[in-house]
């Protein structure tokens, strides 16, 4: 691009693009004229609520284990149209997936126009039960967006069967592309109704050979899409890592979360806070209240600093559902081993102990 931007961006741009989408699309289980590249699972889920004719006493459900950035989102829409976002809380710990499906429907009224759904949640790491929400709310006239961030290279997708209306996710997570790379998909019945958040030439523009979809969310100003092009080496490369591919990839993942879980659990003194079939490769383990009730957004918990400084491990250690009550977050991929989960373990022992104790 930085060699010949005219040539790339006026003439080849639009052909990479296209080979991109399709090997993406092929890796989520989706045809290519329903996915556009975004910036994000965030932006993917903002273009939806933006574009979304809500009218007075609209009701937007989502549950209490949202991702905020997204939840903020539900707010500013609601406000602007009057409308009235319904929080679902969902216990956690919890005993079963039951409890979630269980929680998301008792909060359903007539006025319900749409539901925003995790399929992996982000403070509690929980996989929901998507599948059965989404069928369960389509039987009732509800439209679903998924924010499926973490999702993609951490499960196993098939969006075109999976019945949701809008599903946002990530391509920089578990598939490891550059940050930048992220996709939505937008069912055939509502790709008319989906803008991007910028409006820029495609909007006016009209090509028999490109959907109005593609040519708004393909092109809103001048950027970088190296992170978009990638995607399909990142796809190639990690799933070449191992001999059985993408399948034995995500297997060894789940398997190294669930057995960390059980160790940082045991540290912490803890018992595991869902079944293990709700379980990823990411793991939240509930841990004893902290001492401080002024814990914000980008501004770590104490032990998180601590384990930091003093034993050089990075850990997201997480106010929820506010303070003093915490939760600890583990990942796993294919170049961590359980000697790191280990020495998490230990210092997290000793932390707490150095916290609890009479000062």
């Amino acid at each position: 691009m930085e060699a010949e931007p005219v040539r790339f961006l006026s003439r080849e741009l639009d052909g990479r693009l296209d080979v991109a989408r399709t090997a993406l699309a092929a890796f989520v289980g989706a045809a290519p004229e329903d996915l556009a590249f975004v910036t994000n699972a965030t932006s993917g889920v903002n273009a939806v609520l933006r574009s979304l004719p809500l009218g007075h006493d609209d009701e937007l459900l989502t549950t209490d284990h949202a991702y905020k950035a997204c939840w903020n989102t539900l707010d500013f829409v609601a406000e602007r149209a009057r409308a009235r976002v319904v929080v679902a809380p969902i216990p956690f710990p919890l005993r079963s997936a039951e409890d979630v499906v269980g929680a998301v429907l008792s909060r359903v009224t007539a006025r319900t126009r749409l539901a925003l759904l995790d399929h992996v949640t982000s403070p509690t790491a929980l996989i929901l039960p998507i599948e059965r929400l989404i069928a369960e709310l389509g039987r009732r006239g509800i439209d679903v967006l998924v924010d499926g961030a973490h999702a993609p290279g951490m499960l196993p997708l098939d969006l075109g069967a999976l019945g949701a209306a809008y599903y946002s996710g990530n391509c920089h997570k578990w598939l490891c592309a550059p940050k930048g790379s992220a996709f939505l998909w937008v069912r055939r019945d509502r790709r008319t109704e989906v803008r991007p958040l910028t409006i820029s030439h495609g909007a006016g523009v009209t090509r028999a050979d490109r959907s109005r979809f593609h040519l708004e969310f393909d092109w809103t100003g001048t950027s970088d899409p190296t992170g978009w092009l990638t995607v399909p080496k990142a796809i190639e490369y990690v799933g070449s890592l191992v001999p059985g591919g993408w399948p034995e990839v995500m297997a060894t993942n789940r398997a190294l979360a669930l057995e960390a879980r059980a160790l940082v659990c045991a540290a912490a003194g803890t018992a595991p806070p869902c079944p293990e079939g709700m379980v990823g490769s990411i793991a939240s383990i509930v841990l004893p209240d902290g001492p401080s009730s002024d814990i914000a957004w980008r501004r770590p918990d104490p032990i998180q600093q601590r384990l930091f400084d003093s034993w050089r491990t990075e850990v997201p250690v997480m106010s929820w559902p506010a303070a003093p009550h915490r939760l600890i977050r583990i990942s796993a991929q294919l170049y961590n081993e359980r000697g790191q989960y280990e020495r998490l373990a230990e210092a997290l022992g000793k932390e707490l102990a150095t916290e609890r104790a009479p000062r």
